[in-house]
């Protein structure tokens, strides 16, 4: 299984954002998908997770800036930020669990990441 990410770059401060992540592979279902960023010199941190049945959980500093979302027939899942902090500089990891056969064997994947640089 990958995870394929895409978005970010740079982005002004106020300004936003739009990250996906594409899942590819054996997957037979995708039981969650999210985001996790790391700072340079910090610990990775949730952003989001969202689940197959549309339930969300959110970083408690990123309530009502992020929004995830998740397109199950396209195994994609969408993070949408506003009002961007430069704070907000991270490195940007996608994450999913797996169920890759109808044993219900499962695996947690990452993705390789994307730079989101929030700066003027």
């Amino acid at each position: 299984v990958q995870l394929q990410a895409s978005g970010g770059g740079l982005v002004q401060p106020g300004g936003p954002l739009r990250l996906s992540c594409a899942a590819s592979g054996s997957i037979f279902k995708i039981n969650n998908m999210g985001w996790y960023r790391q700072a340079p010199g910090s610990q990775r941190e949730l952003v989001a997770t969202i689940t197959s049945d549309g339930s969300t959980n959110y970083g408690d500093s990123m309530k009502g800036r992020f929004t995830i979302s998740f397109d199950i027939a396209k195994y994609t899942v969408y993070l949408q930020g506003n009002s961007l902090k430069t704070e907000d500089t991270a490195v940007y990891y996608c994450n999913a669990e797996v169920v890759v056969n109808t044993l219900d064997v499962k695996y947690n994947y990452w993705g390789q990441g994307t730079q989101v640089t929030v700066s003027s």
